[in-house]
């Protein structure tokens, strides 16, 4: 896991939002960065990679692969996470809140 993943990681694993996550978890053809099996959510970190062209266009490819399959995909930057926590996890919760 990046740095970024693994703050992530410890705040999502004491996060009361009644469900459970898991990281780098299978879903069809795709290892996701975490999910929530019950709440349909998968949480990807992006690096700064993610913005290069086919990358983005590969990102939007596999967001819809994952939503097929019931997933709603929500998309932080590593420096979402590492710099603005609070906001990244109020999304979380607002999530499984509507």
């Amino acid at each position: 896991m990046t740095l970024a993943e693994s703050v992530l990681w410890e705040h999502l694993r004491s996060l009361d939002v009644g469900t459970r996550f898991n990281r780098q978890f299978i879903i069809g053809d795709y290892i996701v960065d975490f999910v929530s099996q019950r709440g349909g959510l998968v949480i990807e970190v992006d690096g700064g990679y993610h913005s290069e062209r086919q990358q983005a266009e590969n990102d939007a490819i596999r967001e819809e692969a994952l939503e097929q399959m019931g997933f709603h995909v929500i998309r932080f930057t590593n420096e979402d996470v590492l710099y603005d926590i609070d906001n990244v996890l109020q999304q979380i919760e607002n999530y499984f809140n509507e």
